[in-house]
């Protein structure tokens, strides 16, 4: 077991964009990605989930339930430089496609890796949302990921 996993968890209290601010117990462990799943999920234009597929519901360890209606935030990991989600938010909202990696947080505190693209969603010309689909990520995308995100901090 890696010497993080024995020091147990930690508490820290993740700030939201919106003002809001949860504690939230952080747990230094990796969820593998399931070969051949792609997690996706779609929000409102405000982030809101709308929809999650099995899949999603699988990895967050979060129910169907307690993620529609939730911000994604729900799901920011604290490694996770605030640069990133502007790039994502300033990409998607000017219409545009985004690509990241993003270490996301489950509900039990430890966390998984992901391959993500976000898809505006344009209905009769006017956009209603987003949709976002996740697949695994190869592991020397998530190293370069977690030291370009460390200088990021």
């Amino acid at each position: 077991m890696p010497e993080a996993n024995k020091q147990g968890p930690r508490t820290v209290t993740l700030r939201y964009f919106d003002g809001t601010r949860r504690e939230a117990e952080i747990i230094n462990q990796e969820v593998p990605y399931p070969d051949g799943k792609l997690i996706v999920s779609r929000t409102d234009t405000k982030g809101i989930i709308t929809h999650v597929n099995r899949a999603f519901v699988e990895m967050s360890g979060y129910s169907k339930e307690e993620l529609i209606g939730a911000n994604h935030a729900i799901l920011r990991h604290p490694d996770m430089p605030t640069v990133a989600f502007e790039d994502l938010w300033k990409t998607i909202e000017s219409g545009k496609k985004w690509h990241g990696y993003v270490k996301n947080l489950r509900k039990d505190g430890c966390y998984y890796w992901v391959k993500a693209t976000v898809i505006p969603n344009i209905r009769n010309g006017k956009l209603v949302g987003y949709t976002s689909v996740r697949r695994k990520p190869s592991r020397s995308k998530i190293s370069e990921s977690e030291t370009l995100y460390a200088t990021l901090m």
